[in-house]
């Protein structure tokens, strides 16, 4: 395997051009773009990524947080996780976000990981990990082991019956809530690429997980301005109280206007294949006043897809559950 170090800052174009070699910007892609690793290099040790070059972009100018003039945020695709957590204007203004980063992983990995390598998260089911169990996503055709298998964890929405991975980011999350621009610069060119379109869902194709093309590289993250008197919040239910992936999770964004909601945004992680929203469970809010019954019914509108395993299917309640409390705490802050 030959690794590949950009050595002028400047010169994101080199790293577009080694990485337009690659075959796919999807799973078994033999040019992968380096950053912090902690997600490529895990797969690589247990031999399930297995890239014949490596590009690292480590030196490229892509690790700062900018305020921009509309109010909103820019960040860098090589910020790291405990960087952007941490930053004065996150906490401030998008508490959501930040709250998302500290409750995922460790210090030492939130040290390391960086925005984009956190959009590209992979799932942690365990068939995807393991090279003796048959994976869809892993290998297409191959099968979905977790389906009748192990699947406490996995998804109840957004699956099919070639799998029913979860995507396993809190990070993602809070960015689906906040309605985050993804923006891409490419062999074509630049282009920016709304997060509620940049994620995939399995269908016939679980291997292909993001609209991400060979060469295609994530320079930055961009966040609108919330509208004025927003509160947002980030609950996430787990087994363990650290280092541990969400059963279900919630991040709110909401305005009050008295005793009713004028505005709200809300997404799930730990239950569907990609970061979960679901507008007509918004519409059914807006408007609304700010009760228990009103944040039980918008729930229910939520799961109502569902489609439970054999081992995952008290999902269905614990999502209910996790939003309807954090609902209700993201209106005694607003």
């Amino acid at each position: 395997m030959d690794v590949f170090q950009i050595q002028n800052p400047k010169d994101i174009d080199a790293a577009v051009s080694g990485g337009a070699t690659a075959n796919t910007a999807q799973q078994g892609a033999n040019v992968r773009f380096l950053a912090g690793g902690t997600t490529l290099v895990d797969l690589m040790k247990l031999n399930v990524e297995r890239p014949q070059k490596l590009i690292d972009i480590n030196r490229l100018p892509l690790d700062k947080i900018e305020a921009l003039p509309d109010g909103g945020l820019r960040i860098g695709a090589t910020v790291r996780n405990s960087d952007l957590a941490n930053d004065a204007r996150v906490q401030r203004d998008y508490p959501v976000l930040s709250q998302a980063l500290l409750s995922g992983a460790s210090a030492q990995l939130r040290n390391m990981a960086t925005t984009g390598g956190n959009l590209l998260q992979r799932t942690r089911c365990v068939y995807f990990r393991d090279q003796d169990m048959p994976c869809n996503k892993r290998e297409p055709g191959s099968g979905c082991a977790a389906i009748g298998g192990f699947n406490r964890n996995l998804a109840i929405l957004g699956t099919s019956d070639q799998c029913i991975a979860t995507n396993p980011s809190d990070m993602n999350v809070a960015l689906m809530a906040l309605d985050a621009t993804i923006h891409i610069l490419g062999p074509e060119g630049r282009r920016a690429v709304p997060i509620a379109d940049f994620f995939l869902l399995p269908g016939d194709t679980p291997d292909k997980e993001n609209v991400l093309q060979p060469g295609d590289l994530i320079t930055h993250v961009t966040l609108p301005a919330l509208p004025t008197g927003a509160k947002s919040l980030y609950l996430k239910l787990r087994d363990r109280a650290s280092y541990e992936f969400a059963l279900a999770s919630a991040a709110i964004v909401m305005v009050r206007e008295g005793n009713a909601i004028s505005e709200v945004r809300f997404a799930m992680g730990g239950v569907g294949t990609r970061p979960w929203r679901v507008k007509d469970s918004e519409d059914r809010l807006r408007g609304a006043r700010m009760d228990k019954a009103a944040f039980q019914a918008a729930a229910e509108l939520f799961v109502k897809d569902a489609k439970p395993q054999s081992g995952n299917g008290f999902k269905i309640e614990l999502a209910k559950r996790c939003l309807v409390h954090s609902l209700q705490s993201a209106s005694q802050l607003a």
